[in-house]
């Protein structure tokens, strides 16, 4: 399991690295980082329970705020949002980002879990 979050760290990082010419990169590029640092500290064995709840509880107030231009997106069909890097409607960036925080709630409720687990 050690190697799982060394390799979900790394996964994170090369999020972070690409969004480097990002219109607003900081956001990004910190969400990315907190997210990898949150693996390598399990990966070193230190977990934190409150700290992961409240990145989660961040990414999901975040994310409620994609939802009306998500739903924009199922009412258009769901076009292909990975056709090319410039978007051809204005919701077609924002769930790319609705998908990125989606994928870094995922990786954060994995830790809340295992910091739940180690609790124990």
């Amino acid at each position: 399991m050690k190697w799982a979050h060394l390799s979900i760290s790394i996964l994170f990082l090369v999020f972070a690295i690409v969004q480097w010419n990002d219109p607003d990169a900081f956001i990004w590029i910190l969400m990315y980082m907190v997210v990898s640092a949150i693996a390598f500290l399990a990966y070193k064995g230190q977990h934190y329970l409150w700290l992961n709840a409240g990145i989660m509880a961040i990414l999901i107030v975040s994310l409620l705020f994609y939802i009306p231009d998500v739903m924009d997106w199922f009412g258009d069909g769901m076009p292909n949002i990975a056709d090319s890097m410039q978007a051809s409607s204005p919701y077609i960036e924002l769930v790319r980002e609705f998908f990125g925080l989606l994928i870094s709630l995922v990786a954060m409720t994995f830790y809340l879990v295992i910091s739940k687990k180690n609790l124990s």
